[in-house]
């Protein structure tokens, strides 16, 4: 199983973090279901950029991009080349290392009460 490496991010994963996930799984679902409260706020349909991250090691391991996502991807806060989106970036079977951005195209979130 691969393992996605977490940059230190100050609100969701301030230490950083190491995961391990089946391939096969995005690396939205694969940070969620390890308590990485990753921002979706489309519901992981690749209908917003929330869950833009930037793949540091391991990008060309991941399923390709298909046309939506990179439309969508335009609208990101701080695109670089190896940005994805989470809810669109399958794992195959190498380790990845992700940095969250600092900001998301929202600029205010609803609490979790």
């Amino acid at each position: 199983m691969p393992i996605i490496h977490i940059l230190p991010h100050a609100e969701y994963c301030p230490e950083g973090k190491a995961v391990q996930a089946p391939a096969g799984t995005t690396i939205c679902e694969a940070l969620l279901d390890n308590g990485v409260e990753l921002e979706h706020a489309c519901d992981q349909v690749c209908a917003c950029t929330t869950c833009h991250v930037i793949v540091r090691e391991g990008f060309r391991s991941l399923s390709a991009m298909e046309d939506n996502e990179e439309d969508m991807l335009d609208r990101a806060w701080g695109l670089e080349p190896d940005s994805r989106l989470a809810c669109q970036a399958i794992l195959g079977q190498v380790d990845v290392t992700v940095e969250i951005p600092k900001y998301s195209i929202n600029h205010a979130k609803e609490s979790k009460a």
